[in-house]
């Protein structure tokens, strides 16, 4: 599965989605983090030029161009979340610290099978 997530510089969890500097992409196979990538988006200073649907149009692409299959995040825009679920992209809770752990855990949980 290829998952996105807002990082900092440093490989942790950032707080929002659409005013990301950096993203991480990785691709999860097996319980595991087979490849890591770190995208400068600057999706902050892009925030505010234009309209919400060119800033959206500008983060569609972004996630059709990496193949993007799930979103590990804390916090994203009501329009944005629309986005996703017209993408068919499921949006999975981020946890604090290390990206690559939060992204790891949140595909876990999404994975796993319902409780009887």
């Amino acid at each position: 599965m290829i998952v996105a997530t807002p990082v900092t510089p440093d490989g942790q969890s950032a707080a929002a989605w659409g005013r990301a500097h950096w993203i991480g992409v990785a691709d999860v196979t097996a319980g595991e983090v087979r490849a890591w990538q770190i995208h400068e988006v600057a999706w902050d200073a892009s925030h505010d030029e234009g309209t919400h649907g060119s800033h959206h149009a500008r983060i569609v692409r972004f996630l059709k161009e990496q193949g993007i299959e799930a979103v590990v995040v804390d916090h994203m825009g009501e329009g944005m979340q629309r986005v996703m679920a017209t993408m068919g992209i499921p949006l999975l809770p981020a946890t604090p610290g290390d990206a690559q752990a939060s992204v790891l855990a949140a595909v876990a949980a999404h994975s796993a099978p319902p409780a009887p």
